[in-house]
């Protein structure tokens, strides 16, 4: 098994972390006269999170509106980290905490609206419950998948999202991205290089809105397709628990959970991280793990699956911030 260090979004090859703007007393990471949206300096993260773990944000920006967003981009010192976070459903936030600034789109950036011919302009910050229920209402089809996925726009662009046969990719026209130097720009699909769960777009880039296409549907089976997507995640995924979503991407032509499940690691734990016994590609909170105990049972995890099959498993949960 590799000893390379686990991909990490906001640390050098050197394993330090970049010099951020903010000084140990500094009111303000910029001057915010004439934002209108709100920073939290030195904010917590567990709670906006799905693992309800992990430290603080340095700073955690709330934009009121894209003219804002940009505005408050432009000031940041060049270098400065970004990261936007949307519902936090497939992260892990380390227990050192966020340097930098962290991103939160609210509600100005959750619309949905239908622009006709099977066409759906989504907010970066809209949940996929929004975006195929919107579809269903429009009679949209091929969207339904992103009832199965929890997340936001954002998120789902970034990283390819998929689930039951389906990805953003195939219904991907472009998206509108903010840029880490404050630069506002479309860019189509293929710009994206889309793959298993990844994308070109650049770290610290926000997508704020996108544009999905399907096809004509009758909103009754659309709706159906929907419930069982629903039903099929309550029967298999365990939802009312304090977890992160699908921990590993499934290799070619295998399956994640079988390999854990094949390697022993079912109800396996670290501190107060277990492996769920409902499904072995979750990690869940019982209640009082660190984000250390998560990532921690994770490394595990590989490092017996490797042992036992000669499979890596990558990570799909993005893993971000200070050990």
């Amino acid at each position: 098994m590799s000893d390379e260090q686990p991909d990490n979004l906001w640390f050098t090859d050197s394993g330090e972390a970049p010099t951020c703007a903010v000084d140990g007393v500094a009111e303000s990471i910029v001057s915010m006269d004439g934002i209108r949206g709100k920073l939290t300096r030195d904010a917590p993260l567990a709670k906006l999170v799905w693992f309800k773990s992990g430290g603080n944000a340095d700073w955690l920006f709330e934009p009121a509106d894209l003219d804002d967003l940009q505005a408050f981009i432009d000031r940041l010192d060049e270098g400065t980290p970004i990261m936007a976070l949307g519902l936090g459903s497939n992260m892990i936030v380390r227990d050192g905490g966020v340097p930098g600034v962290v991103i939160r789109l609210g509600k100005a950036f959750s619309g949905v609206r239908d622009l006709g011919d099977n066409v759906l302009e989504c907010g970066g910050g809209a949940s996929g419950i929004l975006v195929s229920s919107t579809a269903r209402d429009a009679g949209v089809a091929g969207l339904e998948f992103l009832r199965g996925i929890p997340g936001t726009v954002g998120g789902f662009v970034r990283m390819n999202g998929g689930a039951y046969g389906r990805e953003v990719s195939d219904i991907l026209i472009d998206c509108d991205v903010m840029m880490p130097n404050g630069e506002f720009i479309t860019l189509p699909a293929s710009d994206l290089q889309y793959s298993y769960r990844h994308s070109a777009l650049p770290e610290g880039a926000v997508v704020v809105s996108a544009r999905f296409k399907g096809q004509p549907g009758d909103p009754e089976e659309i709706g159906a397709e929907m419930d069982r997507i629903a039903q099929a995640r309550e029967d298999s995924q365990p939802l009312r628990t304090k977890t992160g979503g699908s921990t590993f991407k499934n290799p070619e032509g295998q399956k994640a959970w079988q390999l854990v499940d094949a390697a022993g690691c079912r109800g396996l734990k670290l501190g107060g991280a277990q492996v769920s016994e409902k499904h072995t590609n979750f990690l869940i909170n019982t209640g009082d793990a660190t984000s250390a105990d998560i990532e921690g049972l994770g490394e595990e995890v590989r490092r017996r699956v490797y042992e036992h099959s000669g499979v890596e498993l990558e990570w799909e949960i993005q893993r971000v911030g200070r050990p």
